[in-house]
């Protein structure tokens, strides 16, 4: 008999399969018992001991009843084991209606199988098993993303289930050339990830370095995509992000053909783009949907909103503690007696406005999506004017505030508007010490931050810095779409044409 014993971590992860040293034993009722101990006190688990028909054999079939397809075990594996085929003079002949048919020989590849959601069927005087791919994990239904919302492109998102979200970037993606490569992360909690990427088009140096990174994380598990891309990023220490997350199939398969990599990370409705630059966070499925004026007059309104987000507050305070000559002189007199009655200087007073400002967005985040919205609403009327009427801040200070608040909302991408939230801070701590001059030097330490910032190895700054002016057609500015016909260089791509550079006519002759 082979007895379970507590699992030392100091010994090595094999030294927990009995004295077997984690092989899996011929004898049967040896197996069933290595099974009850591994998975004791797990009251979803099912032993299901049967004789196969086909052979006389004696088996036991394993499997976690809640996260297993109860229906295709019965359809496509105990009915053609217990009630079909005649008796095999080949023992061993083993006949399912099931394809994907895998064999184990190590306790530890059956754990994994049967926490995966697999089944597991051992047989007597057999030291294989065999592993059939029933998993039924809960999952929601295909829905647009609340947080990613176009008003153009596929009004549906990725859900917590890797290989419906790998079907949807094929549904794209209809190309052979589209290659995925699997890899599996986590001690404790085995996360299975999906590398996507166009063989003929990435750069498989690039792939070789995001594939090195992901095989360096050392964790219990991966809960989701935004977890592993702060393990693989090249700066952790910076508050912008170096990754895309985005829950939307449509605009991961539009980095896919520009030369990107998508990573789809199992049990999370987020995938990871990279090697992401600075202005991929500006960019949406819009900007290509929508003619191209409208399209560059919005995204210019997202760089203007950057910085509005940014210098707005730093500029109020810089202004109204060491450059008020520069107000005009009426203005000056509307501001002086709007702050006649504050107490505070300019800087305690903003500070309190932006530290309220984002205590009312977390709270209508966290709270129901109804109840949010009114107290996000409703809470900003009321303390800005019982604040304004207390003489605690002035009324063009509110005016900064709502003005800051909605220049950051422009932002199409959350990690970036959050990076912008704290950058915003010590910008106001250098206004309110040094002026505009404190403000020159933040605007110039935050520029010299992103020339040194990398996502996978690729300048963040590309194509400012490096400066690569036909990427510059994709930039400020979106030339119509038939003059993008290369890649970006950022991606570093190995075939850089991606359209015709010649606009067609209808009156043309072919």
């Amino acid at each position: 008999m082979v007895f379970f014993r507590k699992y030392n971590a100091s010994e090595g992860s094999e030294s927990r399969y009995g004295t077997n040293q984690g092989r899996i034993s011929a004898k049967l009722e040896e197996n069933t018992a290595e099974i009850q101990a591994i998975f004791c006190d797990t009251p979803d688990l099912v032993v299901r001991e049967l004789v196969i028909r086909q052979t006389s054999n004696k088996a036991a079939l394993v499997y976690l009843s809640g996260i297993t397809d109860s229906k295709v075990v019965f359809d496509h594996i105990l009915d053609p084991l217990l009630f079909q085929g005649e008796k095999e003079k080949k023992e061993g002949d083993i006949k399912v209606s099931l394809g994907h048919i895998k064999e184990a020989a190590t306790w530890k590849q059956v754990e994994s199988a049967i926490l995966s959601g697999e089944c597991v069927l051992f047989l007597d005087n057999h030291k294989e098993a065999y592993i059939y791919d029933t998993p039924a994990f809960p999952k929601r239904s295909l829905e647009d993303s609340p947080i990613e919302t176009y008003l153009s492109g596929a009004h549906v998102g990725f859900t917590e289930t890797g290989g419906d979200n790998i079907a949807l970037i094929r549904q794209q993606i209809p190309n052979r050339e589209l290659k995925i490569k699997e890899m599996t992360v986590g001690e404790r909690g085995k996360t299975k990830l999906s590398i996507l990427y166009l063989a003929d088009v990435a750069d498989q140096e690039i792939l070789k370095e995001l594939v090195d990174r992901i095989q360096r994380v050392n964790v219990d598990s991966v809960i989701n995509a935004g977890v592993l891309s702060q393990y693989i990023e090249d700066h952790s220490y910076s508050p912008f992000p170096q990754f895309l997350l985005t829950e939307r199939p449509d605009f991961a398969a539009t980095e896919i053909l520009q030369g990107r990599f998508v990573t789809v990370v199992d049990r999370s409705p987020s995938v990871i783009v990279g090697p992401a630059s600075f202005n991929n966070f500006f960019t949406t499925v819009d900007d290509y949907s929508n003619r191209w004026m409208v399209a560059s007059f919005v995204r210019l309104l997202r760089y203007i909103g950057f910085f509005i987000a940014i210098f707005l507050p730093a500029i109020y305070i810089a202004t109204i503690s060491f450059h008020f000559e520069v107000i005009p002189l009426k203005l000056l007199f509307s501001i002086g007696e709007s702050r006649e009655r504050i107490p505070f200087p300019p800087f305690i007073e903003a500070f309190i406005m932006e530290l309220t400002l984002e205590m009312l967005r977390e709270a209508g985040i966290r709270l129901p999506a109804k109840i949010g919205q009114t107290v996000g609403i409703v809470g900003g009327i009321v303390i800005g004017q019982a604040a304004v009427e207390a003489g605690i801040v002035s009324n063009i200070m509110v005016i900064v505030v709502a003005l800051t608040a909605i220049a950051s909302f422009i932002i199409p991408n959350y990690e970036m508007g959050s990076a912008i939230r704290i950058v915003r801070f010590p910008m106001m701590i250098l206004a309110s010490l040094f002026g505009f001059v404190g403000i020159i030097v933040g605007l110039m330490i935050l520029l010299s931050h992103f020339i040194g910032l990398e996502s996978l190895g690729m300048p963040y700054g590309s194509p400012v810095a490096p400066l690569r002016f036909p990427d510059w057609k994709d930039l400020f500015i979106r030339f119509p779409q038939w003059s993008l016909e290369k890649r970006p260089f950022s991606t570093n791509a190995i075939q850089m044409k991606r359209a015709n550079p010649r606009q067609p006519k209808g009156d043309e002759e072919q």
